[in-house]
């Protein structure tokens, strides 16, 4: 029987072919440990998160001078200080705080990313159905976490909206568990599938534009705070404890700054309040005394144009990384536009969260125009970045000037033909009557004279009816002698 089932289970496979799925089985995750991944996944971010506010909170109330320290006051502050790092907008005590810092966003979403991704590939997903269920549980989590917080922190000074605070949290950290779970799950190999090639060029080229004009922002306000160090200086307190808080506000809220500095580098500008900063107009008005903000010029300098040669650069550069990706140049140029697209999309998504109102007072509100700047980002992208993939790119050899291509001799022979169609009808028809009345000659000769057309014995037989013409002629006329001859006789 052990012999029977030896033979029945046998692999009949030479060693050395077995498939990979037969060496190495893999592994079913369990339910519950799905379960408790997904959990970890949801929780460990927003414990991180929440702990780490709390913790910066307490280090800046500690440090401050005056101050008395608590710790349940700093555990209490951080609630509405964890949904202010995912852009919820406040309510201090009446007065509307919309713009809020991006660099505690940044960070939170980086933190989320990365539980995604350790949650995906411990579950074992490898399609995007595998990723559904990260990203749900993490985006739930998230939003019942902030409407949590917005009902603990009804009637205290800081007031939330519940449904914002159920809505942002949720959709960002959806946003961001998407990010970290799209190369675990195989979204890059999906897109690619479905997008057409040129578009997916289009995309990379608009993202690499992006940081580009992102970089540029930074470049242009790190140079601005620099001219300004003396200013910068100035407004950092003797104390210890003010100067820090300062420092770690100005540092929050570095991000948004690198967005109005890049506003102002593409033409638009930005406006603190009353005060307005633009490449071709300024308009003044207070500033506050951050840091961060030292760097804002107190009046117009004639130079300022010559800082458009920057996003010129960065889409002459989409342009060159387009240049190679088809032979057809009108292919180059609608991957152009959709690199504009991205760009000009993203700078409306930055202009966006990097503004907000300020209070009720004269720094309100603070904000960038996103729909001029998407606009002009979007032409600083097309028009040198279409002018690079045009003529930088290659494109189809011209036919030699003694060769014409056979698509113009087609076309030539196609023009020809219809002046050529009346004439040979004509011609065609002049023959046909010609060949009617030579057939109507021929068949009156036919009836006088009924010959027996040969056509190889034609031109023999004219002679032989001459000599038979000059024989009977010469008969009758050697008749006609003798006749007379006898005549005389008579």
């Amino acid at each position: 029987m052990v012999r029977f089932m030896k033979l029945l289970t046998r692999d009949e496979r030479p060693p050395g072919e077995e498939p990979v799925s037969d060496l190495v089985p893999e592994l079913e995750v369990s339910r519950a440990k799905r379960v408790r991944v997904l959990l970890a996944a949801a929780c460990a971010p927003l414990l991180f998160s929440y702990t780490a506010i709390a913790a910066v909170l307490a280090v800046i109330s500690f440090a401050a001078d005056r101050t008395r320290f608590s710790a349940t006051g700093a555990l209490l502050a951080a609630g509405p200080g964890w949904l202010a790092s995912w852009q919820v907008e406040l309510d201090l005590g009446g007065h509307p705080l919309g713009v809020l810092p991006l660099l505690p966003t940044l960070a939170v979403g980086w933190l989320v990313a990365r539980a995604a991704a350790r949650a995906a590939r411990r579950v074992g997903g490898r399609t995007p159905a595998d990723a559904v269920p990260v990203v749900t549980v993490i985006a739930g989590a998230h939003a019942l976490f902030g409407v949590l917080i917005a009902l603990a922190a009804g009637g205290s000074p800081i007031d939330v909206n519940p449904l914002t605070a159920f809505c942002v949290p949720g959709l960002l950290a959806g946003l961001a568990a998407v990010a970290g779970v799209a190369k675990v799950c195989g979204l890059p190999a999906v897109v690619r599938d479905r997008f057409d090639p040129v578009a997916v060029h289009g995309l990379r080229a608009g993202a690499l534009g992006l940081a580009a004009l992102i970089a540029c922002g930074a470049v242009v306000f790190t140079a601005a705070t620099a001219l300004s160090w003396s200013t910068v200086d100035s407004l950092f307190e003797p104390g210890f404890g003010a100067s820090f808080g300062l420092f770690v506000l100005s540092v929050a809220y570095l991000p948004n700054a690198v967005v109005a500095a890049l506003s102002f580098t593409t033409g638009p500008g930005f406006s603190v309040g009353s005060l307005t900063v633009g490449m071709f107009g300024y308009q003044e008005g207070q500033v506050p005394g951050v840091p961060v903000l030292a760097g804002i010029p107190s009046h117009h300098a004639v130079w300022w144009p010559a800082l458009l040669l920057l996003p010129a650069l960065v889409g002459a550069l989409v342009g060159w990384r387009i240049r190679q990706i088809d032979e057809d140049p009108m292919l180059r140029m609608r991957a152009v536009a959709v690199a504009g697209a991205l760009v000009a999309f993203g700078c409306v998504i930055l202009g966006t969260v990097s503004g907000g109102r300020l209070g009720d007072g004269p720094f309100d509100p603070v904000s960038v125009p996103v729909g001029v700047a998407s606009v002009i980002a979007f032409c600083w992208i097309v028009v040198p970045g279409g002018f690079v993939a045009f003529f930088a790119g290659p494109h189809e050899a011209a036919a030699p000037p003694g060769e014409p291509e056979v698509e113009d001799i087609a076309e030539v022979e196609e023009e020809v033909e219809p002046v050529e169609e009346p004439e040979a009808l004509e011609d065609e028809a002049l023959d046909q009557e010609a060949e009617e009345e030579l057939a109507r000659e021929l068949g009156e000769d036919a009836d006088e004279v009924p010959v027996e057309p040969e056509p190889e014995a034609e031109p023999e037989a004219e002679p032989e009816q001459d000599d038979v013409a000059d024989d009977a002629v010469t008969e009758s006329t050697d008749g006609s002698g003798d006749e007379s001859a006898s005549g005389d006789d008579r």
